[in-house]
């Protein structure tokens, strides 16, 4: 009997479900837009993910989940960070990387995650596809320093109000992101090459600022989004075969300091935090590798 095993990441803004076999392909995946962290929205990736795999949720032979809202999901056998999960789903895109050597946290509420930009696109009156060209034609540096979103978003009206350019603003903030991201960088040493996972690295302007603040050049899988939820499901499968430690030594270390994180937000202004539980990681790995793994 063939065997499946899932695995499900619950982010600020989406769901998302892989579904591998035995050895380790991807059979499905689903990336479900649901506005913001919800059971509805990761039961609907589920759903999708079983539909698109012909398969039904008993015949999973382990889920694992990941992500913020992890401990939404119902019916799992494990949960995973954030961190063990993309390190996985990155090591399976080139085997002879993925090991976390150490690791930075966000410790500020939405910034630098996908909610984050939802709200900058939000107050410039944009869509999210608009704004990657609306920033990347921005030309004057403006000063962006809330990292807030509900703070942020205050400021962007403030300087719409004195008469900024929305391209100005927008690179602004991308690139108050980006700096921001290379001192939790710093916090464990820069290292090439450098890959980006996660929704926000579907952003050419994200990608690009993080480059230029980084100095060097910065891969994108073909699938950014599904890395987390590729990894949960390889971790799923090698729990069935008794392999624990499949991510090196930092995955007991994380899991010590995971718990002593609180639960939810640092931040209680707002509605769109997502406390210590974000990490804005940049994971290592060789690029030429990836799309053999890729299905």
């Amino acid at each position: 009997m063939t065997v499946h095993t899932m695995g499900v990441d619950l982010g600020s803004t989406t769901g998302k479900a892989v579904i591998i076999d035995e050895s380790g392909a991807i059979v499905a995946h689903k990336v479900v837009q649901m506005g913001a962290v919800s059971r509805r929205g990761i039961t609907a990736a589920i759903t999708a993910v079983l539909k698109e795999a012909n398969l039904e949720r008993a015949e999973l032979d382990r889920v694992v989940a990941t992500g913020y809202g992890r401990r939404l999901v119902h019916d799992v056998d494990r949960t995973f960070t954030e961190i063990t999960c993309h390190a996985r789903g990155v090591a399976a895109m080139c085997p002879r990387t993925g090991l976390v050597n150490d690791f930075a946290m966000n410790d500020r509420c939405a910034s630098g995650t996908g909610r984050f930009f939802d709200v900058l696109a939000r107050a410039l009156g944009y869509s999210l596809e608009e704004l990657d060209d609306l920033a990347l034609a921005g030309t004057n540096d403006l000063e962006v320093s809330s990292m807030c979103a509900t703070f942020a978003e205050t400021e962007i009206i403030s300087l719409l109000a004195e008469g900024a350019a929305s391209e100005d603003i927008a690179a602004s903030v991308h690139r108050s992101v980006a700096t921001r991201t290379l001192g939790l960088v710093s916090q464990v040493g820069k290292a090439t090459p450098v890959v980006m996972t996660g929704g926000v690295a579907h952003s050419r302007a994200a990608v690009k600022f993080l480059s230029d603040a980084l100095r060097t050049h910065v891969h994108v899988p073909a699938e950014p989004q599904i890395s987390g939820a590729y990894g949960a499901a390889l971790l799923a499968l090698e729990s069935l075969r008794g392999a624990t430690k499949v991510v090196g030594q930092a995955i007991e270390r994380e899991h010590t300091h995971n718990g002593s994180l609180p639960s939810g937000r640092d931040c209680t202004t707002c509605s769109v935090g997502i406390g210590k539980h974000q990490p804005i990681d940049v994971e290592l790995w060789n690029a030429s590798a990836a799309e053999g793994h890729r299905t």
